[in-house]
């Protein structure tokens, strides 16, 4: 599969000199074009820093000590996103990648109509745009995404939480975006919302053929609807693999208990099991492993060395990498 960003060694600090917290760690992550690669770790694991840092949309003081964020476009050679001009990554956003962020109240501006917000974008990325090919193109995007053109008019509050969310998905993908980074868009819904907005997503994923990194807590989620799906702890990737793969043989003790938290749908019933403790504070981190403190599988090297991100012994290793001790690697990842 052709890749459309490559991550490379991305580090991420808040402040500056000694008290810098390092919140993400010598990340590499590869998306290939059209798939779905899912994001899954708990609260404070890096997950939206990551996001933020390879959009460079981090808020101060946030800073980017290091790495690559290689983008390919469809036309032209790859570039680092990080080294691009003010100007040049104003052109990049929402034309190249677009963010549905995770509070769709919180991202609409209250005061103006949606069909504000959505032509505000093509007059900002094509101002030679007509209105009148502006208010079609908006009113193609909400029929698209399953709200009635007639609703153009309405303010956000006017709209239900899934109807704000399907705008929000709109309004990223009015200018055919390669890649659509979803964080967190569905923690506020309920189920069944969850499951059309994420249907939605798929059937548009694969009618217009973007790619997407899908951030979430909730593992289940991602198991039916990615690809692929990297799991992140301390500012770090554990854990990499298919996601039928991480859900049928997970290698990582912090993937397992992960998957343990939440019921099965089908087969025996079990006995759902936590993960005990509490995510590391970043600005103290233990030493060795980050997760060998929680780990009921901890032994002597994880307390002392940081296990490599690599390709594990295992038949189907070519196609997955893991950092634990307990799977040696034969092939670092980076």
């Amino acid at each position: 599969m052709e890749p459309v960003l490559e991550i490379r060694n991305l580090n991420v600090e808040y402040g500056l000199g000694d008290k810098a917290v390092r919140a993400v760690r010598d990340v590499n992550l590869t998306l290939h074009k059209g798939e779905v690669l899912g994001l899954a770790g708990e609260s404070g694991s890096g997950k939206s820093t990551l996001a933020y840092g390879l959009t460079r949309l981090l808020a101060p003081p946030g800073v980017i000590t290091g790495g690559e964020v290689i983008y390919h476009p469809e036309k032209s050679d790859p570039y680092d996103v990080l080294g691009l001009s003010d100007k040049a990554l104003r052109a990049f956003r929402w034309a190249e990648t677009a963010i549905v962020f995770q509070g769709a109240m919180n991202s609409l501006n209250p005061v103006h109509k949606i069909s504000t917000q959505l032509t505000d974008v093509l007059k900002a990325h094509d101002p030679k745009m007509s209105e009148h090919s502006r208010n079609a193109r908006a009113r193609e995007m909400l029929k698209l995404v399953g709200i009635s053109p007639d609703r153009m008019d309405a303010y956000p509050h006017q709209l239900s939480g899934g109807m704000r969310q399907r705008v929000m998905i709109g309004m990223a993908l009015i200018l055919q975006p390669q890649v659509v980074i979803m964080d967190e868009p569905t923690t506020a819904l309920d189920v069944v919302m969850q499951r059309q907005i994420l249907g939605q997503l798929i059937e548009l994923r694969e009618r217009l053929g973007f790619s997407v990194i899908f951030i979430t807590h909730d593992l289940s989620l991602l198991v039916e609807f990615s690809n692929r799906i990297a799991i992140m702890y301390g500012g770090r990737i554990v854990e990499e693999a298919p996601a039928g793969t991480i859900y049928r043989d997970a290698l990582h003790p912090y993937s397992k208990g992960l998957l343990s938290s939440f019921p099965a749908l089908r087969g025996p019933r079990r006995e759902l099991a936590g993960i005990p403790g509490s995510p590391p504070d970043l600005a103290g981190m233990p030493s060795g492993c980050s997760f060998h403190p929680r780990c009921p599988k901890a032994f002597e090297p994880c307390s002392t060395h940081i296990p490599v991100l690599g390709r594990p012994g295992t038949p189907d290793g070519a196609a997955r990498s893991v950092a634990c001790w307990l799977h040696p690697t034969e092939q670092p990842v980076g």
